[in-house]
């Protein structure tokens, strides 16, 4: 029988040796927010299923603008539920960190915001390349493409930001991008 890894003392060390190893993974790469500094932050996206759009500052003075967060949890609701759920905010740290880095003016283009469990489901069923853990459920992923640019290479260089995580879906021509752990796909 396997001893619980947090009571005995060697599972005790492997655990602490593993979370020492991410606390510092996570420290050498830097945070959306470090990258952007003190500057109001603004985000332009339009979502194809409605048309609909924000363009305008969601952070300043220090704090989220939680006006600006409620209209952009609506762009990025679910289309096929009408269902909103409040997006985590760092996700619109990293989409800003990468239209920086890639000195775009243009806007993004939101091929799938949040996704209610159902909309998860149903994708997981159609497709082996829909998580059904997805961070689209908890608010924390967009699959985007950045307009005027090639999705290999916004994948390439968010990747290498290490600020989330990164698919490239080539074939579909769009990029996955959260606020999870730094990982590529």
């Amino acid at each position: 029988m396997l001893g619980c890894p947090c009571c005995d003392s060697a599972g005790r060390r492997s655990l602490l040796r593993g979370a020492l190893g991410l606390g510092l993974a996570c420290a050498a790469a830097p945070a959306p927010a470090q990258i952007l500094g003190g500057a109001p932050r603004r985000i332009a996206i339009q979502r194809l299923q409605t048309g609909e759009s924000f363009d305008g500052i969601y952070w300043q003075d220090g704090r989220y603008d939680r006006e600006a967060l409620q209209q952009l949890d609506w762009v990025l609701r679910d289309p096929s539920m009408e269902e909103a759920t409040p997006m985590d905010p760092r996700l619109f740290d990293v989409l800003a960190a990468v239209a920086q880095r890639m000195e775009a003016s243009e806007g993004y283009e939101v091929v799938s915001g949040y996704r209610a469990p159902e909309t998860n489901a149903a994708r997981a069923r159609e497709s082996r390349r829909v998580s059904r853990a997805s961070l689209h459920m908890s608010g924390m992923a967009a699959d985007v493409r950045l307009i005027g640019r090639e999705s290999m290479g916004m994948a390439r260089l968010a990747a290498e930001m290490q600020i989330g995580g990164v698919g490239l879906y080539r074939r579909d021509g769009f990029v996955h991008l959260d606020c999870g752990p730094a990982r590529r796909w």
